[in-house]
């Protein structure tokens, strides 16, 4: 894309969407919602949203467009931003811990959607929320009525002999100060968005760009991430734990990958496709769709193609 195709107009959203902050755990975590309580059925419970590493919850407001315009209906849609994202508060700390992020889960669906009130949800995560709502729906699995996974793969498996190789990294990491590219314009920053997305459109960058990046005072524009995520986690990841807990999800998956994504770009030989789908295999309830063209970022890429795929498998099931 060129610096001209910036100039587009931002893409104009069709749903609405309120933003409210609430205390858990010690941050002021950021919550966008499309619609309210009234929008709730007992065949329409409502739908939270979970985005990935770098993004932030206004992200899938393209897929709530399309959703609703697929259904023909409004749901109640709920999207955070995790801790150190977007405009919720960052934590002092030097490392974020994956348990943090399902404990964080788990207080706002508390506070938001009490059990009392709500006894099940639909639960949808990208990418690492993909992670987080595979392992929460194994955690809670009476809190989730479906469930969708957007390329949430996991992660490479690990070997004990990885581990103090492992922390000596983190230890040297922590002795230089993580730092995160700054942009001179707005513009800027929904170029770089197309760069690292060539399947964005410039309409859909162009209204991202505010949401993934704010003005500071020094007049550049700053990502909304907190610089130590880049930071390596000293807890090596244990595939046999994960799987064990991704064997007690209850509610039906629905799983859907990109034709474009390649795990190369991320993790070379030590992970692939195929290994990521026998894993899968301890889940008892998979459907599988493949959008295309689609990389990574299924719900910027296929949007429409996404919404239908999630009002069929949102929708009453064949008895």
């Amino acid at each position: 894309m060129s610096p001209a195709d910036t100039a587009t107009p931002p893409y104009s959203a069709r749903r609405a969407s309120t933003s409210t902050f609430l205390p858990l755990r010690g941050l002021q975590v950021h919550l966008r919602s499309w619609g309210g309580p009234e929008l709730v059925t007992p065949e329409r419970p409502p739908l939270v949203m979970l985005h990935g590493w770098m993004d932030v919850g206004a992200s899938f407001q393209f897929v709530v467009d399309a959703l609703a315009e697929a259904e023909g209906f409004e749901r109640w849609v709920l999207a955070p931003d995790w801790r150190g994202f977007g405009l919720t508060s960052t934590p002092v700390a030097d490392t974020y811990w994956f348990p943090d992020y399902l404990a964080d889960l788990d207080a706002l669906l508390d506070a938001v959607l009490p059990t009392e009130a709500h006894p099940a949800i639909d639960l949808l995560g990208h990418s690492m929320g993909g992670n987080v709502v595979m392992s929460y729906a194994g955690l809670r699995p009476q809190r989730i009525r479906r469930l969708v996974n957007l390329e949430g793969f996991g992660l490479p498996a690990t070997k004990p002999e990885h581990a103090p190789k492992r922390v000596l990294q983190w230890l040297d990491e922590l002795k230089t100060p993580q730092t995160l590219k700054s942009y001179s314009s707005v513009d800027e920053v929904a170029q770089r968005l197309m760069k690292n997305n060539p399947l964005l459109p410039a309409d859909k960058a162009a209204w991202l760009a505010p949401h993934w990046a704010r003005q500071e005072a020094d007049g550049r524009w700053h990502i909304l991430g907190d610089p130590a995520h880049k930071r390596v986690n000293p807890v090596l990841y244990q595939v046999a734990e994960i799987l064990q807990t991704w064997g007690q999800i209850s509610a039906p998956v629905l799983w859907v990958e990109g034709d474009q994504t390649q795990l190369a770009q991320w993790w070379g030989t030590r992970y692939s496709k195929e290994e990521f789908h026998q894993r899968l295999t301890v889940v008892r309830d998979v459907q599988k769709a493949l959008l295309a063209p689609c990389g990574h970022m299924l719900h910027h890429d296929q949007p429409e193609a996404l919404a239908g795929h999630l009002r069929a498998f949102l929708g009453p099931r064949p008895a």
